[in-house]
């Protein structure tokens, strides 16, 4: 745990056991951990390593394990609980299988032990309680409905009793009374539909095959079984007199069926166009009416069915039960201001004059009967956390029973109708927040100087991504099926060599400031792309943070000089503070960032953090960074802002500088509150890029964009002093007075009140001092980072330069970078550890790559370039320009040898041939390749034939055949000289020996492309001269190393985070001792060392994990398979403080029935909603009449357990008096005394975990966590357990 955020370290499995899928967890002391596996071994961890396996724990994966006093228990697909000691040795094992209530097929998914009795929670959604002494008779505490969609309900007429009915063909009969199931009996097809006859006798259940079967209530034996139809069967009803059942289907038919004739139909409704969604009968049992899918409501004459269209027939009609959700008595039912109805089902109680309503946001409501205006009031229920299906009142009015469609839980709800309400509750529209910290004008554009043009520039610069790294788990998930033929596979395992991040040229300086520091030892740490570096100047060697994913944009110093605060980019963005010496993350805050973190501080006491967002608002967050917790947060500014620095006097106390905008902010409770600064009447603020505090709490002073310094007591402008020509970046404060450094490339030293400077610096090359590690580029470098320590100033500037000032004069460049732009162009030299690059900034560079690390030479071009290439001697480097001109230049003195431009787009890839390097390559965006001849500096063929712009160039070794990636993906052949295109066959291409393989395409590298692959391009690859690793790297950052060839789709790799941006390009130098990379957008250059012997200590740097595991890694399980498919799809149910937004039940995609994978065509009814639009016109009919309250229901039993795709969630509370779980959005704690329920209501959706906390001094505290919302704490209070 660091801060608020976990980093985490990967399981070494070595040598002791296969890799596989761990299913369950339990922990002991001494660091040591045990898992489940999937193949039913325990694995034995210390640490992070597996000490041992106990193999044959189980004979099936094994899904639970529990950690008591007394041992381990484990359960698992097998059906088994198994007991351990303390040290993991089996004590003994209880079949569940074997046992009374067994049954082929159990599976265990969560036990719980303590003393003598264990818990059982299995997939079918049981809870077993099992007595040691007495394992053979485990007792039943819990069931219900399991996999499918549960949607039939009735009670029976004269008892308490109702009967439900699932897709996991089974019905079951419920007692109201004994809170218990008395009677269940599985049947050959899914059930959609029951009803239960007046007499109580028979029970028809409507089958979703298009046929009904009706059976005896008494013993559940079959009185007729009958399939007239083709489309599921959605509604089935008695007749009052007893003597009819009507069944309606998705044929759009309603049947009359003759229940003295042994059900012989009798009749036939057609007057519905599309599915039948509600029926009920008049009292007399004359009539019928109908809902449809459409919304239409249709009355038939019965038994024959004739249809009625005499309105005048229906007066005084009087209807047995309401359940249609169309009608004049229902019109209110449904949204005020809408048309659309979500009604699932209704149920009126006559008696009491109250409607009970289910939809598809899992609410139960209830309304006053009839419910005749739109926008009726209501009292809302929640507890389901998907579509009610049905809703059904008891025989005596009681209670109320309802059903979860994918919860699977049946409900039982009290009816309380001698409670009295003042007022109906109604759901009132959120109130709007406004902002009480509104900065408008802040971005008031008069009478303010025109920004700098390297401001305004800096300004403009996005850091948001299509896609992030953040998004690479969803984008993996979305392409399951493209990679599940390939998983089944056996791919080549990843290469043994691996690589090492050794050094980095580069300091990021174009649009960062104060982000250069001296360490405690004198080190020096600043950042580049993705990575924290700690220089050590006098050996010359680097040291690594690479806990980050993108771009590093800030950086801030501990006041002890010895840990390290950065931000990045990201789309939830973080903030890492890390030890500078040990290079191991302290704390990792999140959260609180939208897209980046441009600027962070720390307090003078070290306790406190301060960090701005670059997100719209660019949030300011204060963070007791070692707690990870958020001490206050607001927003900040509109415009960009530059800097955050904390008062070192008052902690509370900060300062945001930016955009014109200057706030002083304290700290009031979990907010901040700012105050704008006050520079006179008639004037607008400046842009301000510095500030720093003085020598009291009062005084501060700030740099601006146009070369002044403000100096400011409190929130008022004292005066200004002009420092600089141009904006002033960087300002550091010293003892007794200040360093400044501007954009005129000039250090200033003041003294402690700016009224006089002291000593000026100019950074010229001319100062340069002998021990620099490279070239000075430019004199007067624009400087962004000042910072003094020991005896030195230490300056970064925007050319991506470190210089150290001796306070005598002459500067040492310490590090060095390509500028502002892209890098595409890398060269390795054949013979020399030497490599070039060439930039978008315009400048071509040669770099040693031995220990000295340096740039040996620069050469500033006309135009930015995108490629470069040794000749094979190494004497010439030929140079690929973006104005589609090139160069051959002197690879010693780089002066020009010949140029060409006789192309107009980009040259993209140039190449000499091998062996005497007559010929060269050039490939442009124009879509050619062009064969020039070096000797006689002429072009001698082109090659034709490619649809889109050259990617990648190699040659053969002899020099007679070119191949050439496209833009389309195409790979071509070419011989040369003349570029006639040559057909060769992929197998062929393997048999070719090649001079150099950059080529991304071909079956030789098919397994380098991601699942991802129509998101991420893999922009390079580089093989190594023996030919046995394939280096990639990819627009994601990340460099990644295959067993070359990489034949089959989806290889196996080794991978490496450093890079925040594209990596462009990468090469092996001569003896393959290093990988060179470079990125495109992070400026960077980047050496890896080559570890042939593959050690596997686990780095930061070193992911080993491809993008997808096939089944021999980790093994097979078709439970755990359904389980890691399954999909949480946010469902819009909520509280009235959610708005009601999401996927309607039945527009989700739906698992398919066994029907329907073996091809059964259904009809056109959706398979979840029963909802209809309302009708046009409405009723005004009890206006002015005496409202009378509105009636409550109280939960009082759920019948259900969620054990699907579940586990380790049911557990024992207040030494086993009570027992802990969970079904649908509703924590349960029942009473095993008394069989009573009690309920935590407080989750919106499903509920996927719950735990309990172990710690004596936090007894009843369990955590819950639900679909796509902050996990809940849940407290289970005394005053729970007295809940009827």
């Amino acid at each position: 745990m660091c801060g608020n955020s976990l980093t985490p370290k990967r399981g070494v499995f070595g040598k002791t056991g296969d890799l596989q899928t761990i299913l369950c967890l339990a922990c002991a002391r001494d660091e040591v951990t045990y898992s489940g596996a999937l193949n039913g071994d325990i694995y034995v961890w210390k640490g992070m390593n597996l000490a041992r396996t106990i193999q044959g724990a189980h004979t099936a994966g094994i899904f639970s394990m529990n950690a008591c006093e007394e041992g381990f228990a484990t359960g698992g697909r097998d059906g088994c609980v198994r007991l351990w000691d303390l040290n993991f040795k089996p004590i003994t094992v209880i079949d569940l299988r074997e046992t009374d209530q067994g049954y082929k097929g159990l599976s265990v998914r969560s036990v719980c032990w303590r003393g003598d009795h264990i818990l059982v929670g299995t997939q079918d959604s049981e809870i077993f309680e099992i007595v040691v002494h007495e394992r053979n008779k485990p007792f039943l505490i819990m069931q219900g409905h399991c996999e499918g969609e549960l949607w039939a309900l009735a009670v029976h007429p004269t008892k308490p009793l109702a009967i439900t009915g699932s897709d996991d063909r089974s019905v079951r009969i419920w007692s109201l009374v004994d809170h218990a199931l008395i009677a269940r009996c599985n049947m050959e097809e899914p059930i959609r539909c029951a009803a239960v006859s007046t007499d109580g006798i028979h029970l028809a259940l409507g089958m979703k095959d298009g046929s009904f079967t009706v059976l005896r209530v008494r013993d559940m034996t079959e009185v007729v079984h009958i399939k007239d139809r083709k489309e599921a069967i959605h509604e089935l009803k008695y007749s009052p007199d007893g003597n009819f059942l009507a069944v309606g289907s998705n044929d759009s038919c309603v049947d009359i069926y003759g229940v003295v004739q042994r059900y012989k139909k009798v009749g036939e409704c057609l007057g519905s166009l599309t599915f039948i969604t509600h029926m009920d009968w008049s009292s007399d049992s004359k009539h019928l009416q109908t809902n449809d899918g459409s919304g239409k409501r249709i009355f038939y004459r019965m038994p024959g069915g004739k249809e009625i269209t005499n309105k005048e027939e229906l007066k005084g009609v009087q209807w047995a039960r309401w359940t249609c959700v169309t009608g004049n008595e229902v019109n209110g039912i449904g949204p005020k201001y809408s048309d659309v109805n979500e009604i699932n089902s209704v149920d009126a109680n006559y008696l009491g004059q109250v409607l009970v309503t289910a939809d598809d946001y899992g609410i139960v409501k209830l309304f006053r009967y009839p419910c005749i205006r739109k926008g009726a009031k209501f009292r809302k229920y929640l507890g389901h956390s998907a579509h009610v299906t049905s809703v059904r009142w008891s025989h005596d009015y009681q209670w109320i029973i309802s059903v979860g469609g994918a919860d699977h839980s049946v409900f039982q709800w009290k009816f309380i109708s001698d409670r009295k309400l003042k007022e109906a509750l109604h759901i009132a529209p959120q109130e709007s927040l406004m902002d009480s910290n509104s900065d408008e004008s802040d971005s008031e554009q008069s009478d303010v100087p025109e920004l700098d043009s390297e401001i305004e520039q800096e300004t403009q610069i996005t850091y948001r991504r299509q896609v992030y790294k953040e998004d690479l788990p969803q984008l993996k998930e979305q392409c399951k099926d493209k990679h599940r033929s390939a998983s089944s596979k056996r791919r080549e395992r990843a290469p043994v060599n691996s690589i090492r991040l050794h050094f980095v040229h580069g300091y990021r300086g174009y649009d960062c400031r104060s982000n250069l520091f001296y360490t405690q030892t004198g080190e020096i740490v600043y950042h580049v792309a993705a990575i924290g570096v700690v220089y050590n100047r006098q050996q010359n060697t680097q040291r690594f943070y690479l806990g980050h994913t993108d771009d590093i944009l800030c950086l801030a110093i501990h006041p002890l000089k010895d840990y390290v605060a950065t931000g990045q980019v990201g789309r939830d963005s973080t903030v890492h503070v890390w030890d500078c010496e040990t290079i191991k993350p302290l704390s990792v805050l999140k959260g609180h960032h939208q897209f980046g973190v441009c600027a962070v501080d720390f307090s003078a006491d070290g306790k406190r953090l301060a960090s701005v967002g670059i997100d719209d608002h660019h949030t300011v967050v204060l963070w007791d960074w070692k707690k990870g917790e958020k001490l206050s947060s607001v927003r900040g500014s509109k415009d960009k802002i530059f800097v955050v620095k904390m008062n070192p006097y008052m902690p509370d106390k900060l300062i945001t500088a930016g955009v014109k905008h200057m706030k002083f902010w304290r700290r009031a409770g979990g907010g901040l509150i700012g105050r704008k600064a006050c520079i006179g009447t008639g004037s607008k603020i400046d842009t301000m890029m510095c500030v720093v505090y003085g020598w009291t709490e009062e005084m501060s002073f700030s740099g601006t964009s146009t070369g002044d310094v403000c100096i400011w007591r409190d929130l008022f402008l004292i005066k200004t002093v002009k420092a600089h020509d141009g904006p002033v970046f960087s300002m550091h404060a010293l003892d007794k007075g200040f360093v400044t450094g501007g954009k005129d490339g000039v250090v200033a030293l003041w003294d402690d009140s700016f009224e006089r400077c002291l000593k000026t610096y100019a950074i010229k090359r001319s100062a340069l001092a002998p021990g620099s590690k490279g070239l000075l580029l430019e004199d007067n470098p624009s400087i962004r980072a000042i910072s003094l320590g020991h005896g030195h100033i230490l300056v970064g500037t925007k050319n991506g330069e470190i210089l150290e000032v001796d306070k005598s004069g002459p500067v040492t460049l310490l590090v060095q970078g390509h500028m502002e732009g892209e890098v595409w162009g890398l060269a390795a030299h054949p013979h020399l550890p030497i490599c070039a690059t060439v930039s978008d900034d315009k400048t071509l560079r040669i770099w040693d790559l031995s220990p000295s690390h340096c740039m040996l030479a620069v050469r500033k071009l006309k135009k930015g370039g995108r490629c470069c290439s040794f000749s094979p001697d190494g004497k010439a480097l030929a140079v690929g320009l973006n104005d589609g001109s090139f160069l051959i230049v002197n690879a010693d003195t780089l002066e020009d040898l010949v140029s060409f431009h006789h192309r107009k787009d980009v040259i993209a890839d140039i190449r000499f041939s091998p062996g005497t390097g007559k010929y060269l390559a050039v490939a442009s965006y124009d879509n050619f390749v062009d064969i020039y001849n070096v000797m006689s500096s002429k072009r001698v063929g082109v090659c034709k034939g490619s649809s889109s712009y050259i990617t990648h160039l190699d040659w053969d070794t002899r020099g007679k055949l070119l191949q050439v990636n496209t833009g389309a993906k195409e790979q071509l052949f070419f011989e040369a000289p003349r570029g006639k295109r040559q057909m060769i066959p992929a197998h062929e291409v393997e048999n070719i020996s090649w001079s150099s393989w950059t080529s991304v395409l071909g079956p030789s590298c098919e397994g380098i492309w991601p699942v991802i692959g129509e998101v991420s391009d893999v922009t390079t690859a580089a093989l190594s001269n023996d030919s046995k690793i394939l280096a990639t790297g990819d627009d994601f950052g990340f460099v990644k190393l295959f067993r070359y060839p990489v034949k089959g789709r989806f290889g196996k790799f080794k991978r490496y985070v450093a890079h925040s941006s594209h990596v462009t390009n990468l090469r092996w130098i001569h003896d393959d001792s290093l990988l060179v990379s470079v990125g495109g957008s992070d400026t960077s250059l980047m050496l890896w060392t080559h570890e042939v012997e593959g050690h596997r200590e686990m780095r930061q740097c070193d992911s080993e994990e491809s993008d997808i595991d096939s089944e021999e890694d980790g093994g097979y399980d078709s439970d755990v398979t359904r389980e890691n498919e399954m999909t949480y799809t946010i469902k819009a149910l909520s509280t009235n403080i959610r708005p009601m937004a999401g996927i309607k039940p039945h527009l989700q995609q739906k698992e398919l029935s066994l029907d329907e994978r073996q091809g059964v065509v259904r009809g056109s009814r959706p398979p979840v909603s029963r909802a209809l639009p309302q009708p046009e016109k409405l009723q005004t009919n009890n206006v002015g009449k005496k409202k009378r309250p509105i009636e409550d229901l109280v939960l009082e039993l759920v019948f259900g357990y969620r054990g699907k795709d579940c586990r380790n969630n049911v557990h024992y509370l207040n030494d086993g008096a009570d027992i802990l779980y969970h079904a649908a959005s509703v924590g349960i704690l029942y009473n095993v005394a008394t069989g009573s329920q009690s309920f935590y209501q407080e989750h919106t959706d499903d509920i996927l975990c719950l735990t309990i906390n172990q710690h004596p001094k936090f007894t009843n505290i369990v955590a819950t966590g639900q679909v796509m919302q902050r996990t809940c704490l849940l407290r289970l209070l005394p005053y729970m357990y007295g809940m009827q």
